[in-house]
């Protein structure tokens, strides 16, 4: 994969082709409703963690599928929740910034249930905004009626006396690939005329060191698969790079000794499956050997501290 750091310059078209169509899509929703899950789908490689617990994502995280008609860029945010701490208050308002100055907006709506509180305020926000919208009713296949979701939809029109009849509705599977072809014609066709944003073998610009501190809390979210994940953060202190191989220092801050004793694991247990699961596929991310050295800190609320939110990529 190639991880870029900074943007590289737009490459030039070819005389006589025809135009680009290249731009910036933001995919947003409440939380678990499969955008990182869509977003690993259309690029095609994994640049988004993926769980089956909500409130994984934390950051945005850009993915670019590159292909002869042009670029889309696909801005993976972080799903709405009920904020309880300054990292779950600046989650929410990096998601809601997303969808400034992008070229579209894709709204990720979980058709096996019925429509939550989040896709009520999405829809409000959306409703006012003239940034060309689709709606997406992900997890099609589960065969639950999605008429519940085009009613709220009407509802919310007719409480802000808003309406917009340029929204487009589609349906897909985000986990099996059904519809995603359709969706991705269809963004397409959204983006405007330009030069390509990012270099063409780029699929993600997201830093490298939030990158694998995310692969790290994966591992963690996937083995522990309650609370404590949430308890969990990964600050990446230093990448020894040699040609062949990076030797990576890496801090998980817990806010409870009794937390650093399970994320530990007995006589190093946990940890030790950790970097096991993580290295390789850091290694075939970067193209390069990845070793992890993991420590274990507590810091009593550490998400409610600026400077360790900052530090981490949570705070600009």
């Amino acid at each position: 994969m190639n991880v870029q750091e900074e943007q590289n310059p737009p490459e030039p078209a070819s005389p006589g082709a025809a135009p680009l169509r290249c731009g910036i899509v933001a995919v947003v929703g409440r939380t678990n409703a499969g955008k990182s899950t869509l977003v690993n789908r259309i690029i095609g490689e994994k640049v988004s963690i993926v769980t089956p617990v909500v409130q994984t994502t934390r950051n945005n995280v850009r993915g670019v599928l590159t292909e002869a008609r042009g670029q889309l860029t696909l801005l993976d945010t972080p799903g709405l929740h009920k904020s309880q701490s300054t990292l779950c208050t600046m989650m929410n308002r990096m998601a809601r910034a997303a969808t400034s100055g992008t070229d579209a907006i894709l709204l990720m709506l979980d058709g096996s249930r019925r429509p939550q509180l989040e896709d009520d305020g999405w829809m409000r926000r959306l409703v006012r905004s003239d940034t060309p919208c689709v709606f997406l009713l992900n997890k099609e296949d589960t065969g639950r009626d999605p008429q519940a979701f085009h009613d709220l939809w009407e509802t919310v029109q007719e409480e802000t006396g808003c309406r917009r009849d340029d929204v487009l509705w589609l349906s897909a599977s985000a986990e099996t690939g059904s519809g995603v072809d359709a969706l991705v014609d269809t963004l397409f066709g959204l983006l405007p005329e330009g030069p390509l944003l990012f270099d063409a073998e780029t699929l993600t610009d997201f830093p490298r060191k939030i990158a694998i501190a995310d692969v790290i809390r994966e591992k963690y979210f996937m083995m522990l698969k309650d609370e404590l994940p949430h308890a969990i953060g990964v600050h990446v202190e230093t990448i020894h790079e040699t040609p062949t191989r990076w030797d990576v220092e890496a801090i998980l801050y817990v806010h409870r000794s009794s937390q650093k004793a399970i994320v530990i694991g007995s006589r190093g247990r946990m940890l030790r499956t950790v970097k096991r699961q993580a290295e390789p596929e850091l290694s075939e991310m970067f193209d390069v050997q990845v070793k992890l050295n993991l420590w274990v800190k507590v810091e009593k609320n550490w998400d409610e501290n600026h400077f360790l939110l900052k530090k981490m990529g949570y705070v600009q």
